[in-house]
């Protein structure tokens, strides 16, 4: 069956898939699908980084289903500590976009100053730099801009902790984002269920202060990602990677992992 998602152009046609027994016949039941949505391979398969977006507004009931998912991802010892700031003001996305763009011109200042990757043909770098440009400039465009973050508890080490120990769990700080980023995937994933383009952005950290301050985050509350959302210009998939024999390993590094996919 084919079903269009609320709010979109009539050329967005989503199939319902029922494939497992805890899949779309379990949220049906539940009465949390309310809209047709594809199958999980395919939008991993097929969820680029979009950088460009339509006017069209992002239906509400749409963006709580994204926020939805995005809770069911893994949370650190179950905190759920994340918090999220969807920002549909005109004025507040524009205020967003100039902190995003200062962000991008520092890191533009890096691209510029480094040998182009190895990985990347000249073609391949051009192309990629034209399309972060656009978003440099224009990421007010998107109806939705999304800020992840995290509300860090209990600042500070407890009494009575060892020294050495209060060391190495700082050496674990890094570790933090994994309360938030699995979210952020499903963020991603959903959105392309919808119809929806989407990018992880993280250049409004090199202005943090100034992002918490457009949209009034405590201090205790650290941001981790802005994703621009809305329905996008350009297509869809193919993800390219390298392939999975190149980047995985049996039992130790060096060791290449010999499965195939099709």
């Amino acid at each position: 069956m084919r079903t269009r998602a609320a709010g979109h152009a009539p050329a967005a046609l989503f199939i319902v898939r029922d494939r497992s027994p805890l899949g779309n016949s379990f949220l049906r039941q539940e009465g949390f699908l309310t809209m047709g949505e594809i199958g999980l391979f395919e939008a991993i398969y097929s969820a680029r980084a979009l950088r460009r977006f339509k006017p069209d507004p992002v239906p509400d009931e749409v963006m709580t289903r994204v926020l939805d998912a995005a809770i069911r991802a893994p949370s650190g010892s179950n905190q759920q500590n994340w918090l999220f700031v969807v920002v549909k003001d005109a004025e507040l996305r524009r205020k967003l976009s100039a902190i995003y763009h200062k962000g991008s011109q520092l890191m533009m200042k890096f691209y510029a100053n480094r040998p182009r990757p190895a990985h990347m043909s000249e073609d391949e770098q051009n192309r990629l730099l034209k399309s972060a440009s656009y978003l440099f400039e224009n990421m007010h465009e998107a109806p939705v801009l999304l800020l992840a973050c995290l509300k860090q508890e209990g600042a500070g080490a407890p009494q009575n902790v060892p020294p050495d120990l209060v060391e190495k769990m700082r050496g674990l700080q890094r570790a933090s984002g994994a309360s938030i980023y699995p979210a952020v995937q499903n963020i991603i994933l959903a959105c392309r269920a919808f119809g929806l383009g989407t990018v992880l952005t993280t250049l409004h950290l090199f202005h943090e202060d100034e992002v918490k301050a457009v949209v009034g985050l405590p201090p205790e509350v650290q941001t981790y990602a802005l994703l621009p959302i809305g329905y996008p210009r350009d297509k869809f998939g193919p993800v390219k990677r390298k392939p999975v024999s190149e980047i995985a390993f049996l039992d130790r590094y060096g060791n290449p992992w010999k499965g195939k996919t099709e």
